[in-house]
């Protein structure tokens, strides 16, 4: 048996966090939910965790935001698969988001997240 895709999740709103890990679980990957872009990165510089995908709302309160977050851990791994969760920040993706990158808009269908990052994660990325 294959061991599940494990996916980092930065987001710092509860609501938000069970509605990506329940999509994700259905989606048949594995979410670690993280509140803040320096535990993200300290999770992610650990690479124990065998993350395949960061998912990462921009406004994550104190610390790095999204945008921030994505830069420094593509300095750590290049082609690791980015989505971008917003409500607000869509407009500033073609300048601040890391390229061959996905931004979804908040409120968005269970279906728009797995299909995001599948499409990511099938361009050929490998694990941290």
């Amino acid at each position: 048996m294959n061991d599940p895709v494990r996916i980092l999740v930065v987001e710092d709103e509860s609501a938000i966090q069970q509605f990506v890990e329940e999509a994700l679980t259905d989606g048949g990957f594995e979410a670690e939910i993280t509140q803040s872009g320096e535990e993200a990165l300290s999770r992610f510089r650990d690479g124990r965790s065998g993350y395949r995908a960061l998912l990462t709302d921009i406004g994550i309160g104190a610390g790095p935001n999204g945008w921030v977050l994505a830069r420094r851990i593509r300095e750590i791994d290049p082609d690791l698969p980015v989505v971008y969760m917003t409500g607000g920040h869509a407009a500033e993706w073609k300048s601040q988001g890391v390229p061959n990158s996905i931004l979804i808009e908040k409120p968005f269908a269970p279906a728009q997240l797995v299909t995001a990052i599948s499409q990511l994660l099938n361009t050929g990325s490998s694990p941290v």
